[in-house]
């Protein structure tokens, strides 16, 4: 029997998260509804225009939030990143680890700066990052644990990473290990600015193809290059053994190998769309190393995400996974 679930490899950035207008956005010259990548000059210069905003702080990246999930939900997990020896280092490492994720950071901090991600919100729910990736944009093969990967259920790749030479590369060789242990592959392509600037690194990832891939509907038809759902799903099959799509208020689209499953949505007033598809990704891993059928792994991905939406913040209380497990 594997000793984790879950294998994940990604960013470590401090999330600080607040709630702004569009014309904040549109001000300080900052694209809505995308990650974008900027340098500490320009993070630090938003910092200043945020001081006035009252925001949250938690150990965050995309690949983070979803081990978490799964964590938080009974599952266990392993996280490979890379912080500094810093106040920030420090508080990322004792967070993960309070909530029951292992990783590579004991003893492994290195100086510089560890990298943080703004997020702003506004108040169509819709979230905008922006990153400075800090020391995490050095994370490299050193930071694998092989061991830890031979052991997993399923390793997990950020498409995230593709945007830094050494993280794509890390994510390769760890795909490279899972391979030969016999581990199924998973990948998120993470945002739809990943596919439309790095699609060829994306490409490296997927390879020959991968065991289960999650993305949104916007992320599948700009990968494949098509115009409806339909042709996209048709596309992503030879790609994809499974896949989860998300459509946001529309539920989700599932393929499980065999046959295409429509999930329900579950309505709610959205608040914070952040952290929705991470969620959905840890809840939908959770359900299926436990066992369960993709529909139900749906069904369970489905509600934790629409919980998520429904408040601020990227994640939801320790308390509320097991109410919602009860749920369904």
């Amino acid at each position: 029997m594997k000793k984790y679930d879950v294998y994940a490899l990604g960013n470590a950035l401090v999330d600080m998260e607040f709630e702004v207008s569009d014309d904040f956005l549109s001000k300080n010259g900052v694209e809505k509804g995308v990650m974008t990548l900027v340098d500490e000059e320009r993070q630090h210069e938003l910092m200043c225009q945020l001081d006035a905003f009252e925001g949250n702080k938690a150990s965050g990246g995309s690949a983070a939030n979803t081990v978490i999930a799964l964590a938080c939900f009974g599952g266990d997990a392993f996280y490979s990143c890379r912080v500094a020896d810093d106040e920030l280092g420090e508080f990322y490492m004792h967070d993960l680890h309070a909530a029951g994720v292992d990783s590579n950071l004991d003893g492994n901090r290195q100086p510089g700066v560890t990298g943080k991600c703004l997020v702003m919100v506004t108040d169509d729910a819709e979230r905008t990052m922006n990153t400075f990736l800090g020391i995490s944009g050095s994370l490299d093969s050193g930071d694998l644990d092989p061991d830890a990967i031979r052991n997993s259920q399923y390793l997990y790749m950020e498409g995230y990473l593709v945007s830094s030479p050494s993280g794509k590369q890390a994510t390769l060789d760890a795909r490279r290990i899972a391979r030969e242990a016999g581990v199924k592959i998973a990948l998120t392509f993470s945002d739809p600015a990943m596919v439309q600037f790095f699609r060829e690194g994306l490409e490296e990832m997927v390879d020959d193809g991968v065991d289960l891939l999650f993305c949104n509907e916007a992320e599948a038809l700009a990968y494949t290059q098509t115009e409806t759902l339909p042709e996209a799903v048709a596309a992503l099959k030879p790609l994809a053994k499974t896949f989860a799509i998300t459509r946001g208020s529309q539920g989700a689209l599932l393929y499980d190998g065999q046959q295409e499953i429509h999930i329900a949505p579950h309505p709610v007033k959205a608040i914070d769309s952040n952290g929705a598809g991470d969620m959905f990704a840890g809840a939908f891993l959770y359900a299926i190393t436990r066992g369960d059928s993709f529909e139900q792994a749906g069904k369970l991905a489905s509600l934790a995400s629409s919980r998520v939406v429904s408040q601020f913040g990227p994640r939801l209380p320790k308390e509320e996974h097991a109410f919602l497990l009860d749920m369904v």
